[in-house]
């Protein structure tokens, strides 16, 4: 931000028209003029005739949001490659200080609208580990969490792929991989109450436990799901056209990776299997068989195969899942009734919300339970004062919840590290020397998410 001084009025006199006395100013006004655009474009004239300055963003349909890339061109040569985010700032993370630990949960869940259950994870897993309560969350509880991660990831990377492809001008791409995604979505609304932004998993547990007939609804789908990915497999993975604009574009080293902090698809694309998931297990992880899956190519085309591989790895991970939730009917919620908020919960026509079982009986046998319900929504539960940092795997690398807490029942900080945030870093290095078409094809390939770049 640029600040230029201009005199606009002798001292004392009021330049503003409907200003007071606290608006007088003294010499000058200072102007803010936003960023160093006058001096790019200027440098563009001086250097060459066919060297001009682009705005792709931040209303771009291959932006993946509102993403500004300021492109510098020489003909269709992309010579300088700056981002512009800040645009969909929504002022999350300082909401969460005027909301208790529990409400904070609708917040975060908002963030990258694509990956909602893991940014609940990683907040709740740092709100526990503050309560010193990470060991005795129910088994349950941590199975659903990873049944519910799991699908969310598969549900991240069809968007990816659906909307990539789309970019290119595969739009059937984009079609099977919303329909696959529709599956996914069936179950998660069944569970929840809601497609997107669930605020399920809380301190403690999760809202509710699974409803009845979930069993039936994987079994339906998971099938049709497989053979969906299936079919876009056969669509992408082998397709000349496709390998043609994806092999060797958005290339970044291993190198390159791990100086900019980049995780996710873009680092195990080339070469490096680092998956929190295995590095440090979180929600029994440790306790799944499954693989971390790598390429060896360093571009867009290998994060796709990585994407892939990965989603019939979740899917292996979903099948445990079931298998381990038809043997545990044990609680979803953690048994101290000082944490466990909101309890009962159940999924009903308009919604999720408090069971009618669980409101009859706190208010018609116990006045005490209704006091104690009564306090725990509006006031909520004090949480010991320190700092905590837990981060998962997420669809796009590495999620994690900085959360501080003061010794009261909001968060005095929290803070997020999004993947995309980090990984957006990348985007000069990939993009530059090449061209303008490959810079569509390299966003894509980092997959970034506006809502949890800015938050």
């Amino acid at each position: 931000m640029a600040a230029t001084s201009e005199t606009t009025a002798p001292r004392g006199e009021d330049v503003h028209a409907a200003g007071g006395e606290d608006d007088r100013a003294d010499d000058y006004v200072l102007h803010a003029e936003g960023g160093d655009w006058d001096e790019i474009a200027a440098e563009a004239v001086d250097h060459s005739d066919e060297r001009i300055v682009v705005n792709m963003g931040p209303q771009h349909p291959s932006t993946h949001g509102v993403l500004r890339l300021i492109l510098e061109l020489d003909g269709e040569s992309v010579t300088e490659c700056r981002v512009g985010i800040g645009y969909l700032h929504t002022g999350i993370e300082k909401n969460m200080e005027f909301r208790t630990w529990t409400q904070g949960v609708t917040f975060c869940t908002r963030m990258d609208y694509l990956t909602p259950m893991f940014q609940e994870t990683t907040y709740c897993l740092g709100i526990e580990r503050l309560l010193r309560i990470e060991d005795d969350i129910p088994e349950r509880a941590n199975v659903i969490r990873v049944l519910m991660m799991e699908l969310t990831r598969i549900s991240s990377h069809l968007i990816c792929l659906g909307t990539g492809g789309m970019e290119l001008g595969a739009t059937t791409v984009m079609t099977v991989g919303f329909r696959e995604r529709e599956r996914i979505l069936r179950f998660i609304e069944a569970v929840t109450g809601l497609r997107m932004n669930n605020a399920y998993i809380r301190p403690g547990g999760v809202a509710n436990d699974l409803p009845v007939g979930w069993q039936d609804i994987l079994d339906t789908e998971l099938p049709q799901l497989r053979r969906g990915l299936k079919e876009l497999e056969a669509l992408i993975v082998e397709n000349p056209i496709l390998k043609g604009r994806t092999e060797g574009v958005g290339y970044l080293d291993l190198a390159g990776c791990m100086a900019l902090g980049i995780t996710g698809p873009v680092l195990r694309s080339a070469g490096l299997p680092h998956d929190l998931r295995k590095a440090t297990p979180y929600c029994g992880y440790e306790t799944y068989d499954f693989d971390v899956c790598t390429w060896d190519t360093a571009d867009a085309y290998g994060r796709i195969r990585v994407r892939f591989n990965e989603m019939w790895e979740s899917l292996r991970i979903v099948e445990q899942c079931i298998d381990r939730l038809q043997r545990d009917e044990g609680p979803v919620m953690i048994g101290d009734k000082k944490i466990a908020w909101p309890a009962q919960l159940s999924v009903g026509a308009d919604g999720q919300g408090n069971s009618l079982e669980h409101i009859r009986e706190i208010m018609g046998t116990s006045m005490e339970s209704l006091i104690h319900h009564f306090k725990l929504v509006t006031e909520g539960f004090r949480v010991p004062p320190g700092q905590a940092y837990v981060p998962v795997e997420s669809a796009k690398g590495e999620l994690g919840a900085h959360v501080v807490s003061d010794g009261g029942t909001r968060p005095y900080r929290a803070h997020f590290r999004d993947p995309a945030f980090n990984n957006l870093q990348a985007t000069a290095a990939m993009v530059e020397g090449g061209n303008v078409a490959d810079t569509i094809v390299a966003v894509a390939s980092i997959d970034p998410v506006l809502g949890g770049v800015d938050r």
